[in-house]
Parts: C-alpha cells; sequence; structure tokens
C-alpha cells in the first residue's frame, strides 16, 4: 500500500486519496469474478433524525443492506457488517441458506458481524464513532490493501469514519450532497435540460415560503396544488399538499401580490400534510433547520410515479442500473410504498436517457456511486396508437434508496445483467426477470410475530426463494415485525404476473396465519401495495 503523509494536508485531501484507490480496485471489486475483497457495510441511516422518526420501525431499517451478504458467494469474500443491536442468528441464517453452491460454514466463517448494542435514536455511524474499542476491532478485521466500504447514504460521520478507518468509502463526498436535496436537484435538473416542474428556490423561513408560492401561481394562475417540500425530507415524509381550490378567486389578476401572499399564509396551517400527525406548528419549525422548496403539484387523470437508478464508477463513467414503476401513498400519494420492476415499457426507455443527463452532470461535479431519479408520468393522447407520456423529473436522492435493496437482491442472487436496450432484467439463463418490492407490507394483525415464526411460516407454506427456478420470495426487514407488524419482501417471477401472483399468496398466508382483528381495516387500507401492474 502507498504510504502517504498527510501531517500538514486537510483530511479532505486524505479521503479523495482514499477514494483515489478504488479506481485501482474497481475491476477486481465489481467483475464478473469479485476479488478477494473485505466490504465494510456501515447501513446507517444517516438522514435527519427527526424526519427520520415519521417511519416506523426505522432503527430496523439496517437490515435493508443485507443483501449484500449474498456476495458471500465468491468464496474469497468477506463481509464485515455492523448494526445497532445484534442481528437475531436465525435472520443472519436465512440470507446465507440463499447462497447457491457454497456450504453454509464458508459463507459464515467469512461473515464478521459487530454491533453497538445502542438502540438509541441516533445515527449508527455516529454510535460507531463514539465507540473507539469498537472502531479498533474493525480496524484490525479489516486488510487495509483489500478492504472498501460500503453505506445506505454519506454523511460527515461516514466520511469520519472511513478517515479513522483509512478505508475508502464507495459513496459521495458529503461535500457533493447538496445536489441530493430538493433545490440542488432543480438546479441539476435546470443544467441538464431535464423537464421537470415549475417551483421555487431554496427558503429558510414561512414568510418567505408564501413568497414563494404566491410568485409560482402568479406565473401560473391556473394551478389547482402545489407541493411544499422540506429540502431534506425522504421517502415524502417531509411533503405537504396545499391546496389552492378553495381560494381560487385570489388567482384573479386584480388581487394584490401582498393579499396572495397574506391568504396563502394562512392555509399554511391546513395543509395536507403526508407524514401521519405532522402539524403546521412542527413543519414550520423545520424549515429554518432544513430549508424548503414549494413548486406545482403535477396533475393528471392517469400518471405514475416512475423512477431511474444508476452509479458513476470510480473510474468516471455513467451506468444505469434499473428503472422501476413506485407505489406512493399517504393523503396525498407522496409517500413511497413500494415498487415493480421494470417500469413501463412505453417509457423505461425515456427513463434511462434522463438518468443519463442527470448522472453525466453529477459526474462532472465529482459524485460517485448511487444516484436515482423520480419522475412523474402523465399521460397523454396516443400518436398512431402508441402511448404517449410526460415525464417531470421531481427529485434526485445521491445515496442508496428504497429501489435498491430489491434490485441488488435479484442481481446477486442470479448473476444476471440489465439490459439497456430493453430496460430489462435477464437471469444467466436468459429469462427476464420482475419483482414486486415492498418496505411497507403493515398490518396490525402480524404483530407479535417473531423472526423464528416467520421462519416457520415460510418454510411450511414454501414461500421461499427457489434457486433452481429462480423465483419467490426474498423477506427484509424481519426486525420490525414483532414490534410493529411491518414486513419487507421482494416477490421475483419470470413473468409481472408471476411476481404478482407470489406477493398475493404470502399476503394469504400471513393473514391465514394471524387472527384478523377489528382494526385490521385501517391497516389494510393504508399498508398495503396497490395490485395493478402497469396499467
Amino acid at each position: 500500500m502507498q504510504v502517504v503523509d498527510f501531517s500538514v494536508d486537510s483530511q479532505g485531501e486524505k479521503f479523495r486519496f482514499l477514494q483515489s484507490q478504488l479506481r485501482d480496485r474497481w475491476q477486481g471489486i465489481e467483475g464478473a469474478n469479485l476479488g478477494d475483497y473485505d466490504i465494510l457495510v456501515i447501513p446507517s441511516v444517516s438522514l435527519d433524525q427527526q424526519e427520520l422518526q415519521k417511519v416506523e420501525g426505522f432503527l430496523n431499517y439496517e437490515e435493508r443492506l443485507l443483501f449484500s451478504l449474498i456476495r458471500l458467494r465468491n468464496p474469497r469474500t468477506r463481509v464485515i457488517y455492523i448494526t445497532s443491536q445484534p442481528l437475531p442468528p436465525i435472520v443472519i441464517d436465512y440470507y446465507l441458506q440463499l447462497l447457491p453452491g457454497i456450504p453454509f460454514s464458508h459463507a459464515r466463517d467469512r461473515l464478521m458481524l459487530f454491533s453497538t448494542y445502542d438502540s438509541s435514536a441516533k445515527p449508527l455511524t455516529q454510535k460507531i464513532l463514539e465507540r473507539p474499542r469498537l472502531i479498533q476491532r474493525i480496524h484490525q478485521a479489516l486488510r487495509p490493501d483489500k478492504s472498501f466500504m460500503i453505506c445506505y447514504n454519506s454523511t460527515q460521520l461516514e466520511k469520519d469514519l472511513s478517515l479513522q478507518l483509512e478505508v475508502p468509502l464507495l459513496a459521495a463526498d458529503p461535500d457533493l450532497l447538496y445536489w441530493g436535496s430538493k433545490s440542488g436537484s432543480r438546479q441539476i435538473f435546470a443544467e441538464s435540460g431535464v423537464p421537470h416542474p415549475d417551483g421555487s428556490e431554496l427558503v429558510k423561513n414561512a414568510d418567505d415560503l408564501a413568497e414563494a408560492a404566491a410568485e409560482l401561481w402568479e406565473r401560473q394562475p391556473h394551478l389547482l396544488r402545489m407541493v411544499v417540500k422540506l429540502n431534506e425530507g425522504f421517502s415524502g415524509e417531509g411533503n405537504a399538499i396545499l391546496d389552492l381550490r378553495e381560494i381560487a378567486d385570489m388567482a384573479d389578476s386584480v388581487v394584490s401580490h401582498r393579499e396572495r401572499v397574506r391568504v396563502i399564509s394562512d392555509r399554511f396551517s391546513s395543509m395536507s400534510f403526508q407524514a401521519k400527525n405532522e402539524t403546521w406548528e412542527n413543519f414550520s419549525t423545520r424549515i429554518p433547520e432544513l430549508g424548503a422548496i414549494v413548486e406545482a403539484f403535477v396533475e393528471g387523470e392517469k400518471k405514475h410515479s416512475p423512477s431511474v437508478q444508476g452509479r458513476i464508477t470510480p473510474e468516471g463513467e455513467v451506468e444505469i442500473l434499473s428503472t422501476h414503476d413506485q407505489i406512493l401513498g399517504g393523503s396525498g400519494g407522496q409517500i413511497y410504498l413500494g415498487c415493480y420492476f421494470p417500469a413501463q415499457e412505453s417509457y423505461r426507455l425515456k427513463l434511462q436517457e434522463l438518468g443519463l443527463k442527470v448522472g453525466q452532470n453529477l459526474a462532472e461535479k465529482g459524485a460517485l456511486e448511487r444516484f436515482g431519479v423520480d419522475f412523474i408520468a402523465v399521460r397523454q393522447p396516443d400518436v398512431a396508437g402508441i402511448p404517449q407520456w410526460d415525464l417531470q423529473a421531481i427529485e434526485i436522492n445521491l445515496r442508496k434508496g428504497g429501489t435498491t435493496h430489491p434490485f441488488m437482491t435479484l442481481k446477486f442472487l442470479t448473476t444476471g445483467r440489465y439490459d439497456m436496450a430493453t430496460g430489462v432484467f435477464y437471469s444467466q439463463q436468459g429469462s427476464a426477470k420482475y419483482y414486486m418490492a415492498t418496505d411497507n407490507l403493515q398490518k396490525e394483525r402480524y404483530r407479535g410475530l417473531l423472526p423464528n415464526d416467520l421462519m416457520d411460516i415460510i418454510a411450511d407454506h414454501r414461500l421461499h426463494f427457489d434457486t433452481s427456478t429462480e423465483t419467490g420470495t426474498v423477506f427484509h426487514l424481519m426486525g420490525c415485525l414483532s414490534e410493529f407488524g411491518k414486513l419487507g419482501l421482494t416477490c421475483i417471477g419470470n413473468s409481472p404476473q408471476q411476481a404478482k401472483d407470489i406477493y398475493n399468496k404470502v399476503i394469504k398466508v400471513l393473514d391465514e396465519e394471524t387472527k384478523e382483528t377489528a382494526i385490521d381495516a385501517y391497516a389494510l387500507s393504508s399498508h398495503c401495495l396497490p395490485m395493478t401492474w402497469h396499467e
């Protein structure tokens, strides 16, 4: 390993030097035969902790990167996985049993698990940094010339840990995270020529937010609704819908700007907040901390919420990984619940094209690894019998997201390939693969089920993923089940219908295995995925 003296250099230079090592290791890391590497997995959800409290069971979201254990199918790979609380052995065994052709004991010997034994709401990475002896043990477990670190999202915390462990971080430098915010996304879209809704620049207080909303309305007096977004919100939990229909008369040109601002300001308290139990009193206090934007709500009689995922390699290349149709819920349809893969055929190639434009812009700014772009697709009149869609980009996620772990699970299990020409994923046997996935299968009746109970149900009803047919269900978020009645799953099939049938079977079996309660009606209406596919 090259020895460099950073005694007089900045920590930023040291971090960039560490990341530069990824270029030399990239082909070995991502080649057909993954090389002899140690993968340090830090699944910390290092997002605004007050906003994160809106997500039930968020502490268990550290389990979402357990798909990384499938990398142990390569007999020379080692994985070091850190969590806030110890993972149940049965959950680890579940993932290791997915590995075809690898003896269970061989894979287990190449997996090292560490825990902070800390269930507080602080980000996992912060917990690790507060425990020097744990850092020392992790450091001793890693081979310096053969290690790299992955994470859910990159912040200064992950950067600090990378520096302390002297391990390169395969993620964007936190100095670039503005480009993954709501206002940063809008700037990228404008620079890249990617269509996006009219909206405002970043504001830092409620008065300026009312001004920005009034100016937007004056530019588009026929608007029916606007979306107010906290700049660093996620999964739609930081969004609110401002309905203009009850004050439509204020769009009249004879109404003064000052009066329009006043009326809009008065309407903020009655907005439809997407996060459960959110109020304007609390929401408004976050604006000075996180910033906010206001954006035109994209109306449409028939619309979808597709997304495109890509990555920027350490060599600077931009690759498209996948497209999805996202399933959204909440009172205004703003909260991410799950997804279908791939996105609808009539617009998935256009998504790839627009995603490449965004990725190339991000690469020029120095970004690295994962990015995702969310869109709204509105159906337009057909042309010569061909469906037409208007695509409007609404935000960039400069991190892993809710569509990352389902796709990577499929990729690692099948070692297949994503075909850019069709936007379809093919297994090594040449079969097209489809899936439905969710982090939000949640019902009151599932509360109290232990991971062991779930394993019994999976075995009794053969719900597991079958490595011979490469179809079936992969479960995750099992730690959420007992306390929150919440579960994640990826249902993989050889057709959209088969994936849907597998998903329906899981729901049916779980419902039959649990007793129905009177309060199930809420859960059924609020937390089950719609069964339509690409309508």
